[in-house]
């Protein structure tokens, strides 16, 4: 059997088994805040194998594009705490959407051409324009979906490492207003209380300033 069929296979049975039990209500707020007293427990008695499980468990959700990262960041600030929890987000995120970014680019370059063929050209033209700039701008500000991101990005020719460093950085932003949100979790009513429209606007102002650096650099040039 193909090498790239078996992969497929258990892709599908891993996402299947995953998304079901997504699906049970695990990952929400409520269940978030029913658990997080037990969860506190967990870590304290096993830090090290508990930040592990959360790594793989976060890992395993933005590879397969799997509803449920965004509660998964507020536990990583509610069990974990700031720092640390902003770390281990911040390194779960990342590998995971470069995971979805090689699975994409191995196993699903026609389906992905066929249903993102529109926003697949706008990110094409984009990116041969600004290159990795074009990446930073799309992770800080969520013009378009991340797990479209991830996906469509694939099809350029931007390489691994400098698609993975690129998101780090671009997505530590709003891991660090999420992380924090997180350690607050008792006064978040719903996933959109998080991202404010003023938080948002700090988001879309810190997108402009590598736009506004590259202007000077450009001008300066000039002159």
């Amino acid at each position: 059997m193909n090498k790239r069929l078996v992969v497929f296979l258990l892709l599908v049975v891993i996402g299947i088994a995953a998304y079901s039990t997504v699906s049970s209500g695990l990952l929400t707020l409520d269940s978030l805040r029913s658990y997080q007293s037990t969860l506190l427990e967990v870590v304290h008695q096993r830090p090290i194998i508990s930040a592990l499980a959360y790594f793989c468990i976060y890992v395993l959700i933005t590879a397969l594009s799997i509803p449920g990262a965004i509660v998964m960041t507020l536990a990583g600030g509610a069990i974990f705490g700031v720092v640390f929890g902003t770390a281990l987000v911040s390194i779960s995120s990342t590998v995971g959407a470069t995971l979805a970014f090689l699975i994409a680019r191995t196993l699903a370059r026609p389906l992905i051409r066929q249903k993102f063929s529109h926003r697949l050209q706008k990110v094409q033209t984009g990116f041969e324009k600004d290159g990795a700039l074009y990446l930073f701008t799309l992770r800080l500000v969520p013009v378009i979906p991340f797990f479209v991101i991830n996906v469509v990005m694939a099809l350029t020719s931007i390489r691994t490492r400098v698609f993975f460093l690129v998101s780090f950085l671009g997505m530590l932003p709003a891991t660090v207003v999420n992380v924090n949100a997180g350690t607050q979790l008792s006064s978040i009513e719903a996933i959109g209380d998080i991202l404010s429209p003023k938080v948002l606007l700090s988001f879309a102002l810190l997108a402009v300033f590598p736009w506004l650096a590259r202007a000077v650099v450009k001008a300066v040039r000039k002159s």
